[in-house]
């Protein structure tokens, strides 16, 4: 959901909310217009207090038992829940059939079943009785209904039918959608375009250092995440967005600061203590990781987004402690979770044969790859598992095999040449190192830059290992 936050900071609103805060502190009971209180609950909603939010809607209700926008904000928490009769309950306890955010509530509910199509199908039949004045309003209110439910094709589908609308809302209803759709450039001119016109904008700023983090732009992306600390200390979401970019460029020790810079000011949000873990695992610094990711457990509610992640970085964090019954515990608990299983027994084999049980490791293996039907993506992993565990002749050997596989029936795979290209480094096999760095950089930059730059001095461009490796080689043959 996008918040007002312009409205949020203006003076009108703040006069509102003095006004409200301070009959509450007095115990004051006082009749406030709806709209207001809908305000009010959206404001407090985007401060994190979904509690207080809540209970100004509920007092709400009780004088106004058929407002749309009441009814329509406790139809939302009951659809997080995917409570869908409480949902449907208060849609039809608003008395104006005739509003508009009666229509987008029916739709709404619909598209959180799943129901894509007949909502669509519902929302072009109410467009219909829109009047045309409005038509330019209903359209934004559809593409960010949509855009909040991830359904981003669809709300970019409705945008192509507005012309000449170069409002502040709608550009930013565009880039979210060009967002959610994979147009990142587009998207990021266009929050660029917004910053321009509102520079002290921290929600601006956090949205152009997601779309920057998504286009692997991460330097850029730090910058921007500070920006928005700048405009607001205390503000998590630019913590997390530098937190995340460091992480990317592999500087856990900053990283893991930031995410606990976010843990301090989000404590109950299993996402920050995950990820300290996760860069103390990077570090080597298992027994502090240990600690971390247990509390991330504990606080992790059941439906968690993170709880498989937890789960998995667990189990590698109790392995490389030496007690693997306890990391192939936590491995259990994802087994009647819905996620890839095959992805499961890939990190038991590997937790298994860093614990020298190789027969068992290559059960869980080989039920990986019957799982995959063989997926290349899912041979590479194990292979990959194979040099972690310093296998490193077997690890060769696989992939010479692997390559051959992916070239023969899957030719637009080009993952591999890197993991290659180190192996032949390890083995002094010069020749082939040099042979698989240049694949490598030509079919796959990214996977080379990820896992060859340990060879070479930081800084150095993807476009230059192979003249940097040719050039070490003529100096020492």
């Amino acid at each position: 959901m996008a918040f007002d936050e312009e409205y949020f900071n203006s003076e009108e609103f703040q006069e509102l909310l003095e006004s409200y805060e301070a009959a509450e502190a007095s115990g004051e009971t006082r009749m406030m217009d709806a709209d207001d209180l809908v305000d009010l609950a959206d404001y407090y909603t985007w401060q994190g207090d979904e509690e207080r939010a809540t209970d100004i809607i509920e007092q709400g209700l009780q004088f106004y038992p058929g407002h749309a926008l009441l009814n329509v904000f406790m139809a939302r928490r009951a659809l997080m829940d995917n409570d869908f009769d409480k949902a449907q309950h208060y849609a039809d306890s608003i008395t104006d059939t005739d509003a508009p955010d009666y229509h987008y509530l029916r739709a709404e509910i619909l598209i959180a079943q799943g129901r894509i199509n007949d909502a669509d199908s519902y929302l072009r039949d109410y467009a219909l009785m829109v009047p045309a004045d409005e038509y330019g309003d209903f359209v934004k209110d559809v593409a960010n209904l949509y855009v909040d439910y991830d359904v981003s094709e669809k709300a970019y589908e409705w945008m192509l039918r507005m012309k000449g609308d170069d409002s502040d809302d709608f550009k930013e209803l565009m880039a979210r959608a060009l967002f959610g759709i994979g147009k990142y450039k587009d998207s990021e001119r266009i929050f660029n375009e917004l910053i321009d016109n509102h520079p002290y904008s921290k929600h601006y700023w956090n949205s152009l250092a997601s779309v920057q983090l998504m286009n692997e732009d991460y330097s850029n992306a730090i910058t921007s995440s500070e920006y928005a600390i700048a405009i607001d200390p205390s503000d998590p979401d630019g913590f997390c967005s530098k937190a995340n970019g460091l992480f990317r460029l592999e500087n856990f020790e900053e990283a893991r600061k930031y995410y606990q810079r976010y843990t301090e000011l989000v404590p109950d949000d299993e996402f920050g203590l995950l990820h300290q873990g996760v860069c103390l695992v990077n570090l080597g610094r298992n027994e502090e990781a240990q600690g971390i990711l247990e509390h991330a457990l504990a606080i992790a509610p059941e439906d968690s987004p993170f709880l498989l992640q937890i789960y998995q970085e667990l189990a590698f964090c109790y392995s490389s402690l030496h007690q693997l019954d306890k990391a192939l515990e936590m491995l259990q608990h994802t087994e009647t979770m819905d996620c890839d299983h095959n992805d499961a027994y890939v990190i038991k084999g590997h937790i298994l044969l860093q614990n020298n049980r190789i027969e068992e490791a290559e059960k869980a293996f080989k039920h990986a790859i019957m799982l995959s039907d063989n997926s290349p993506s899912v041979l590479l992993r194990i292979i990959v598992s194979l040099y972690d565990n310093h296998y490193v002749n077997a690890c060769y050997q696989m992939l010479m095999k692997f390559l051959e596989f992916v070239q023969a029936y899957y030719p637009d795979f080009h993952n591999g040449y890197a993991y290659m290209a180190l192996c032949c480094y390890d083995l002094s096999r010069t020749e082939d190192f040099m042979k698989y760095l240049r694949l490598a950089v030509k079919e796959n930059p990214q996977e080379a830059q990820s896992v060859l730059h340990c060879l070479f001095p930081d800084g150095t461009l993807v476009s230059e290992y192979v003249s940097f490796m040719e050039q070490r080689l003529s100096q020492n043959p």
